[in-house]
């Protein structure tokens, strides 16, 4: 029985022929599908600015609160609960299903959101059932990439499986890439003022579009051999979710799946891609056309590197790729972000160098200003000041006052009270007459044109950022390969999915606001890089000496092993 199964599977193909047709197809549409779904979950993110005003800013500001909050866990939080949902369901009932049942939800949720009324139309109920559709595509997101990833691996050969799935690691930044370039265009034809009143649900209604492509294509596909080989045996999980979290041996690989794998891959992604753009635009102060162009040349420069590294893991392994960028990203963060500061906005950087700005506070008056929501008010004297300078890009020092003091700003020998009226218009004054640049400074880059990239700034801004985007693509591109193969058939769907979306929804997706905290707690606008640094590190360790090496792996041997136990089973019967 074991030779039968050995034959009829792709693992014993010939790793060096070419790709077949109906492999080639498996990819196209596992791929193009999760592109699709990508697009969807990254518009609400970069139209989140608009979309507030349109559904949230009408009511008080408790409202407000809920509803940020709400739409906050949708977009992160929800995640691995639809790995859970949608993992079992795929390892009960098949991949080919399971991810034709999420695109179907994430494409018709985000087709609504585009034809949705507004809060001024139709009151607080446009705000609830954004939030539902929001909740919606959490869940199927949750469920799309355990599914692509398991059905293109279990249709590879062995010794290739890295190359296959490595086409599915594009997909999200071939997500987030189309979401910009549509965003951008449709900015351009517009207008600004036309594309914040009603062309922002453009971008939302051409994926009706996307959706009936990906299903039409994802409808030719049959199961994946391995499911249907397993079905056939008898050896399927009746509880995936028992199975493979309830015993010890399986959620104990799923743990060190997370903290030596996942969690490092989820904290160089969201740098790279998320947290570069934030840092671009919040600290360096470039505008937002010019930042959106410089990350999405980077990404077109830089995509390639997934199916690099997934081929060359095919080669030498998954463990020193994804470990390796882990490590030279965690070594190399801070002089690309400082030589990055230095090239978008020069006198900030020199100013960063030469002005000194003291907080003097009570300690007991300053906290930890982590609000990844959105919703927090810190209203000590201290918070208010370190803010307001975090705001500015200032870097700072804190210097302790007697307690009960209300915390001052002292810029040279101007000293600004955090008490007085208009504190933030009057600290803003004092730091640009010390040399800080005002909101005007010339030397900040800018991109007239998406093909404005021949002068030296947004040049080596491009060559940054792609540097930048090579590190995702080392970390991400053999994951979906690495996961695969930690995990047995019967409950791959559910074991690998939970991890990726913890690691990549929790890790990841509180990068920014935990950065941001860092940088107002210390005033030092680099030092938010520790937290991806730390995890990075963190993951480097525990994956070298706890996680095993899988490229050689026979992802169906355990199969295998199932198919007499299972005989003997239904004999019993």
């Amino acid at each position: 029985m074991g030779s039968t199964l050995r034959s009829t599977s792709p693992q014993t193909g010939d790793a060096n022929r070419p790709m077949t047709r109906e492999e080639r197809r498996v990819i196209l549409a596992s791929s193009l599908g999760t592109v699709f779904e990508w697009y969807d979950f990254y518009l609400y993110g970069s139209l989140a600015v608009i979309i507030g005003a349109k559904f949230f800013s009408q009511f008080p500001e408790g409202t407000r609160n809920i509803f940020a909050l709400l739409a906050f866990a949708a977009g992160f939080l929800v995640r691995p609960f639809g790995a859970l949902v949608f993992g079992r369901l795929g390892d009960l009932v098949g991949r080919k299903y399971t991810f034709l049942v999420t695109i179907l939800i994430m494409g018709a949720s985000t087709f609504i959101v585009g034809i949705l009324p507004t809060s001024d139309q139709i009151g607080i109920a446009a705000a609830i059932i954004l939030i539902v559709l929001r909740c919606l595509q959490g869940l199927a997101l949750g469920g799309e990439y355990g599914g692509a990833a398991t059905y293109v691996a279990e249709h590879a050969p062995h010794g290739r499986r890295g190359f296959y799935t490595s086409f599915i690691q594009i997909t999200a930044t071939g997500g987030l890439f189309l979401s910009l370039l549509v965003i951008l265009f449709t900015r351009g034809v517009l207008g600004e003022a036309a594309f914040n009143d009603w062309g922002w649900r453009i971008p939302f209604l051409v994926s009706i579009l996307l959706l009936g492509i990906s299903v039409w294509i994802r409808m030719q596909l049959q199961e994946s051999p391995a499911f249907k080989k397993m079905k056939e045996e008898g050896t399927h999980s009746k509880a995936p979710l028992t199975e493979a979290f309830g015993q010890w041996k399986n959620a104990k690989v799923a743990i060190l799946a997370l903290f030596g794998l996942v969690a490092g891959q989820a904290v160089v992604w969201y740098t790279g891609q998320f947290y570069a753009l934030f840092f671009l635009g919040s600290v360096l102060k470039v505008d937002g056309y010019t930042s959106n162009l410089l990350i999405a040349w980077a990404l077109l420069l830089g995509s390639g590197g997934f199916v690099l590294f997934g081929w060359l893991s095919d080669k030498i392994g998954r463990k020193p790729i994804i470990l390796g960028g882990c490590l030279i990203a965690a070594l190399t963060y801070f002089p690309l972000f400082k030589l990055m500061s230095a090239e978008a906005n020069p006198a900030l950087h020199a100013a960063h160098q030469n002005i000194h700005v003291v907080v003097q506070a009570d300690p007991a008056d300053c906290s930890f200003q982590f609000n990844p929501v959105g919703t927090a008010r810190f209203t000590n004297s201290c918070d208010i000041a370190k803010a307001a300078l975090a705001r500015l890009s200032v870097n700072y020092i804190v210097e302790r006052a007697p307690p009960g003091t209300a915390a001052s700003v002292r810029i040279g020998d101007v000293a600004v009270d955090s008490t007085a009226p208009n504190f933030t218009q009057t600290l803003g004054a004092a730091i640009t007459a010390a040399g800080y640049p005002a909101a005007s400074n010339p030397t900040v880059v800018k991109m007239a044109h998406p093909f404005d990239l021949f002068r030296e700034q947004p040049a080596v801004l491009i060559l940054v950022l792609t540097v930048l985007v090579i590190y995702v693509t080392m970390v991400y591109g053999p994951i979906a390969a690495a996961l695969v193969e930690l995990f047995p058939t019967r409950i791959r769907y559910t074991s690998m999915s939970l991890p990726y979306h913890i690691g990549n929804g929790w890790f990841g997706g509180l990068l920014p606001a935990t950065s941001f905290a860092m940088i107002a707690q210390t005033g030092d606008v680099y030092y938010g890089l520790w937290y991806p640094v730390v995890i990075a590190l963190a993951t480097v360790v525990i994956g070298t000496f706890f996680l095993p090496e899988t490229k050689d792996r026979d992802i169906f041997a355990e199969d295998m092993a199932e198919v007499p136990r299972a005989k003997a089973a239904r004999a019993r019967v």
